[in-house]
């Protein structure tokens, strides 16, 4: 059942608990991704960044349209850190029911400007729209893009960000990086500065950089209002190690020998935040 953002993550925020929104980058991973939320009956958002999307190409989004028109569970399918206008145009005109638009790193009239660009073009064709304010860390280069010292969402700028873009849902920024943080950074999150933008705003509220932050950090912020996060780092990692160590055969070379064990290490870890994120079971509230 294919759905925008604001219809899906309203029964999020309706019933305290919040959606995964998993990162894929091939078609198997995609199709593993639905798999699991299926079988545990939870609502999934499969998240694209622009990176990804130059990987995939544009020319994959009819079979995951078409796959999630089959699923059993709610399905969005988000642009995520959507950088330019020109961007977001693009996956509105191919597809996508749901957009990000990422204007965090811009001054903050500037960041509302571009965002209420972005929601004027996609609440026209009944697409969401979710913004950003404040920065998330980076770890490595091989993480999403994000700034080397955080800036921290302020709660009354949270207030007037929204009412100036009328954005969906907000990502904010309360102490998470994207990637795997090194054995040298100590990720925790600043729980009681959530709890401040929770009670100002009514809409609901993204956690970006969710792998690798311990899950009982994770597990409070769903209690506390997040209802949605974003899985990239931890699904991919998994994914590859394990096709690191089924390609050590040197005599394997068809990819329905070498993917299938991938697909199945990389459903644990999903199945494991969905369960994290109080999800399980949560489809059949749609």
């Amino acid at each position: 059942m294919l759905m925008n953002g604001k219809d899906l993550l309203a029964v999020a925020h309706a019933n305290n608990f919040a959606v995964p929104a998993f990162n894929v980058s091939d078609y198997a991973m995609m199709n593993g991704i639905f798999e699991i939320s299926e079988e545990l009956n939870s609502p999934v958002i499969i998240a694209i960044h622009p990176d990804e999307l130059s990987h995939i190409g544009v020319d994959m989004l009819p079979a995951i349209i078409s796959r999630a028109h089959r699923s059993s569970v709610p399905v969005t399918i988000h642009l995520d850190h959507g950088g330019t206008y020109e961007q977001v145009l693009v996956a509105i005109q191919s597809g996508f029911t749901s957009v990000m638009i990422d204007g965090s790193t811009l001054p903050f009239e500037e960041n509302i400007a571009i965002t209420k660009r972005v929601v004027d073009a996609a609440h026209a064709v009944g697409l969401s729209v979710e913004g950003e304010l404040g920065t998330i860390g980076k770890t490595d280069n091989e993480a999403e893009d994000g700034t080397a010292t955080i800036i921290y969402t302020d709660p009354d700028d949270a207030v007037k960000f929204i009412e100036a873009t009328g954005v969906d849902s907000l990502a904010i920024a309360i102490g998470t990086c994207h990637g795997i943080y090194p054995p040298s950074m100590k990720a925790e999150l600043k729980l009681d500065l959530l709890q401040q933008i929770k009670a100002k705003v009514g809409i609901p509220l993204v956690l970006h950089g969710g792998s690798n932050n311990p899950d009982d950090e994770i597990a409070k912020s769903v209690t506390l209002g997040i209802n949605k996060i974003n899985i990239s780092s931890d699904i991919k990692v998994t994914y590859h190690l394990k096709m690191r160590e089924v390609m050590a055969d040197v005599s394997l070379r068809e990819p329905n020998t070498i993917q299938p064990p991938c697909i199945a290490a990389m459903k644990v870890t999903a199945a494991e935040k969905i369960e994290l994120f109080a999800a399980t079971g949560k489809a059949s509230l749609y």
